[in-house]
C-alpha cells in the first residue's frame, strides 16, 4: 500500500483537510491518478473528493499473524523472497475423516478438504493462510470493493470470507464487499486446492488484489478509488531424508513367513531408539514392499511460535497394464486424515517396462549440503535411472518444480530391481557436512572371505537354516562362495558400478572419500541384473541419529561371531550410531528387498530449517 507518493499525498490531504480544502471524511490519498503533486487538483474539488483507504495485508513478516499496526507486514507485500513474503498451504488432509476409504482411483483422488466450497471445521480454518482488509471506518454509503485473484492462480485456489466466528465461500467473479465491510475490515481466509505439479502452468504465486471504488465521481471526471495488492506463494512439498528421525514407522501385515518376525524386530529396534509412536500396522494389502508404495513428506506455513505442518504422503507412479498398483491407495484408506493429505502424479503414457523405477526405494533424498555454488539446505531428491531408463517424468518434474530439493538421477540399471536404496544410505556424522554416506563394497566382502578362507576357515557355512524363494536350501561354505567363479565375476562388475554411482556422487554433492563407510556384502545375478547375495546393509533403516536399523546377516559364524555383523557395528561406531537387527531373510531378501524396502516412515519435521528462510 504505502508507496513513498501515497505517503506524500496523506501528509497533504491532512493539512488540506484542517482548511477545509478536501472532504472531511478522506482517510488516506489512494486513489488511482492522484499523486502528491496534484494538490490544484484536490483544490478545484474541494468537498468533493473521498480518497478510499485501501489497504490489503497477508502475514508477509511470517510471525504467524496478519498485524494491521506493523509496518513490516506492508513493507514490499506483493514481492516475495526468501526474508519476506505471505505463504500459503495446498489443503489437501481430511480434517473430518469424512473422505471414503473405498471407491475408484479416481474418487479416492478427488477426496480432500480443498475439494469443495465450504469450510471443514475448526481444523480446517487452521490450514488456511488469512488476508485481512485494513477497516476504513468512513467507507461512504455507495463504496464497495472486490479481491481480484490474478491468474494462473486463480485457478487454483479458494477464498472465505469471515462473519463472526464463521467463514462462508468467497467467489472473486461473482462477490463484493459492501460499504460496511470496508468499514469494518473483512477476514479472508485462503486455501490451495491442489500443488504445483508443473511449474510452467503454475509456479505456485498468487497475487490477491483489493480494489475499492468511492461511488463518488471528482469534478474532472478521474475515477475515485485504489488498489492494493500482496503477492503469496504456495508452500512446496518437502520430502524426507534420513537425518531426520522417525516419528512413526510403517509394515504392511501379510500372511507370509517372517512378516511377524520382522514387524516385531523393527518394533524392538523403534523402542531401543526412543521412537515416539509405535509400529503401524498396514493391514488388508498382501504386498509387503511398504516403502515402495508411498513417499512421506510434508508442506509447511508460519505459525505463531513456529510452523503449521500438513503432512503428505505420495502413492507412488506405478502404472502398468493400464492402472495403478492396488496397494497405493494406503495413502487414502489407511493414512490420511486430519493433518495428512494424499496425492498422485503420473504419466500413463510411461513405458510399462521402466516401471519398476516408480517404486519408492528408488526415491531418496540426499541430505542437506552445499557445493559447486549450490546450496541444499533441505537435501536433495535422487532417482535411479539413465538418460533411456528413468522413472515417470511427470512424478520427477513434479519434484523437480517444488523449487527446493531438485532431482538428481544415479545409475541404477544394472541392478535387477533398480533403486537407488540399494548401495547407498546416509547416516548422520559429527563433521562439518553432518553425514556420511554408506556404499556397498563387493570387492570388500569378497576380500573378507578370502581372508576367512586363508585363516583355515574355508568349511565354515553362510546361511545356516536359510532357503532362496524357490525353497531350495541357501547354506553355503565360503570355500564354494570363492569358488563360484560366476559369483566372483558378478562381483567383479557390481565392483565397478558400484564405484560409477560414488563418482555420479561425489559430483552432486562433493563427497570425499573419507566421507564414504564401507560396507561389505555380495551381489549376484538373477534374471534382470544384480541382487544382494548376503543381506544387503546398506538397504536398512535409519531410526534416529544413533540408531540404524540392519538386516540380520546370517553370515560365517567365526569363533561365536559373525564378521559380518561385527564389522557393520564397527564400521558405525565412531559415529555413535547403534545398529538395531532385524529379521527380514524370509520375507524381503530372498524375495529380492530387505529392511528399508519392507518399512516407511513419517519422520519429524525439522526445527532447524524453515524452509522459506532458504528458499530458492
Amino acid at each position: 500500500m504505502s508507496s513513498p507518493s501515497h505517503v506524500a499525498a496523506a501528509i497533504v490531504v491532512t493539512l488540506l483537510s484542517s482548511v477545509g480544502l478536501v472532504a472531511a471524511q478522506a482517510d488516506l490519498i489512494f486513489a488511482d491518478g492522484f499523486e502528491s503533486g496534484d494538490v490544484s487538483a484536490w483544490s478545484q474539488a474541494a468537498g468533493y473528493i473521498v480518497v478510499p483507504l485501501v489497504d490489503l495485508r497477508a502475514d508477509v513478516n511470517r510471525n504467524g499473524t496478519v498485524d494491521l499496526d506493523d509496518p513490516a507486514e506492508d513493507q514490499d507485500e506483493d514481492t516475495w523472497d526468501s526474508s519476506h513474503g505471505a505463504i500459503f498451504l495446498a489443503n489437501l488432509d481430511d480434517d473430518q475423516s469424512a473422505c471414503p476409504t473405498t471407491g475408484t482411483n479416481e474418487q479416492l483422488a478427488a477426496c480432500f478438504d480443498a475439494a469443495d466450497e465450504v469450510v471443514n471445521g475448526v481444523e480446517d480454518l487452521i490450514d488456511m493462510a488469512r488476508v485481512k482488509t485494513v477497516p476504513w471506518p468512513n467507507a461512504p454509503e455507495g463504496a464497495w470493493g472486490t479481491i481480484v485473484v490474478s491468474g494462473p492462480g486463480n485457478q487454483y485456489v479458494h477464498l472465505f470470507k469471515g462473519s463472526g466466528s464463521s467463514f462462508a465461500f468467497f467467489d472473486p467473479q461473482a462477490d463484493t464487499l459492501s460499504a460496511a465491510d470496508l468499514r469494518a475490515g473483512v477476514e479472508l481466509a485462503l486455501e490451495g486446492t491442489d500443488l504445483v505439479r508443473n511449474a510452467t502452468v503454475w509456479d505456485g504465486f498468487v497475487d490477491l488484489t483489493l480494489q475499492v471504488e468511492t461511488g463518488t465521481q471528482p469534478p474532472d471526471g478521474r475515477r475515485s478509488g485504489g488498489s492494493d495488492t500482496v503477492r503469496l506463494r504456495l508452500a512446496p512439498v518437502l520430502f524426507r531424508h534420513h537425518l531426520h528421525a522417525i516419528e512413526t514407522a510403517y509394515a504392511n501385515v501379510v500372511g507370509w513367513p517372517g512378516s511377524v518376525e520382522f514387524r516385531t524386530d523393527l518394533q524392538a529396534a523403534l523402542t531401543a531408539a526412543g521412537t515416539p509412536n509405535p509400529l503401524y500396522a498396514i493391514t488388508g494389502y498382501s504386498n509387503q514392499w511398504t516403502q515402495d508404495r508411498f513417499e512421506t513428506s510434508y508442506t509447511s506455513m508460519p505459525a505463531v511460535g513456529g510452523q503449521h505442518v500438513l503432512h503428505v504422503n505420495f502413492r507412488m507412479p506405478e502404472y502398468t497394464g493400464s492402472s495403478l498398483y492396488f496397494p497405493g491407495r494406503v495413502v487414502y484408506t489407511h493414512l490420511r486424515g486430519p493433518d495428512v493429505g494424499a496425492a498422485v502424479q503420473y504419466d500413463p503414457t510411461h513405458p510399462d517396462s521402466m516401471d519398476h523405477y516408480n517404486s519408492g526405494g528408488n526415491m531418496e533424498t540426499i541430505p542437506p549440503f552445499s557445493f559447486g555454488g549450490s546450496d541444499w539446505p533441505l537435501g536433495r531428491v535422487v532417482f535411479g535411472g539413465t538418460a533411456t531408463e528413468y522413472p515417470d517424468r511427470s512424478f520427477t518434474g513434479l519434484v523437480a518444480d517444488q523449487g527446493q530439493q531438485g532431482a538428481a538421477f544415479i545409475d541404477t540399471s544394472w541392478l535387477a530391481v533398480g533403486h537407488v536404496d540399494e548401495t547407498l544410505s546416509y547416516v548422520k556424522a559429527d563433521s562439518a557436512r553432518g553425514w556420511v554416506t554408506l556404499v556397498a563394497d563387493p570387492a570388500g566382502a569378497w576380500t573378507m572371505l578370502g581372508d576367512l578362507q586363508s585363516a583355515g576357515y574355508g568349511q565354515v557355512p553362510m546361511f545356516v537354516g536359510m532357503t532362496w524363494y524357490d525353497g531350495s536350501p541357501a547354506e553355503i561354505t565360503i570355500d564354494a562362495v570363492l569358488a563360484d567363479t560366476d559369483l566372483a565375476n558378478d562381483n567383479a562388475w557390481a565392483a565397478t558400478e558400484v564405484a560409477a554411482q560414488v563418482d555420479q556422487l561425489k559430483a552432486l554433492t562433493g563427497l570425499e572419500d573419507g566421507e564414504l563407510v564401507s560396507v561389505p556384502f555380495l551381489f549376484y545375478y538373477e534374471t534382470y541384473g544384480l541382487l544382494a547375495y548376503q543381506p544387503g546393509l546398506t538397504n536398512g533403516i535409519s531410526i534416529s541419529y544413533s540408531d540404524y536399523g540392519a538386516p540380520q546377516t546370517h553370515g560365517p559364524d567365526i569363533g561365536g561371531s559373525d564378521p559380518f555383523k561385527t564389522g557393520f557395528e564397527a564400521a558405525l561406531a565412531p559415529y555413535g550410531i547403534t545398529v538395531r537387527w532385524i529379521e527380514n531373510w524370509d520375507l524381503y531378501h530372498a524375495l529380492w528387498g530387505e529392511v528399508h524396502c519392507g518399512s516407511n516412515a513419517t519422520r519429524q519435521i525439522p526445527l532447524d530449517h524453515l524452509w522459506w528462510e532458504v528458499a530458492q
